[in-house]
């Protein structure tokens, strides 16, 4: 069992992470990137800005992936988050599990994402092409309306 949740300021690699996680008993490989992308919600967007409570977003990020090996003692977990500004299509987080078989590397690599979103204090602020930025919760409604 490998199971490690960090928080990053540099872009994320994914074949170093790739690297990171390999054991020739892994049969199934699941990578997940989420992605900036261009319009949420009808509008346009150029880029977004991520910000945490850092000591408890890492200590939560390992937390959940040492709970995903617990659920899983013989998968492999690695999950990386990105803090400050992205651009257009940069990650802002990547999961990697590695099993022995597809289905349970799914099923785990979800488990995984929905407890990220669900439990560490990360917050994004969406910056708009019109040159509004807001500050979006997890279940994607804005919270305040800021102008550049």
């Amino acid at each position: 069992m490998n199971a490690t949740g960090r928080l990053t300021r540099a872009p994320i690699d994914s074949a170093a992470l790739l690297g990171e996680i390999g054991d020739p008993g892994h049969g199934a490989v699941v990578l997940f990137l989420g992605v900036v992308r261009d319009l949420n919600d009808g509008r346009a967007v150029s880029g977004i800005e991520y910000s945490a409570y850092e000591a408890m977003a890492a200590s939560e990020l390992q937390t959940i992936a040492d709970e995903a090996a617990e659920r899983c003692p013989t998968a492999s977990v690695l999950i990386v988050h990105r803090l400050g500004a992205l651009t257009l299509q940069e990650a802002s987080v990547a999961i990697v599990v590695a099993h022995a078989h597809r289905d349970e590397a799914y099923q785990l690599s979800r488990w995984t994402i929905e407890e990220l979103k669900r439990r560490v204090p990360i917050w994004k602020r969406e910056h708009y092409a019109d040159g509004t930025r807001e500050w979006v919760d997890p279940s994607g409604r804005a919270r305040e309306a800021v102008t550049s």
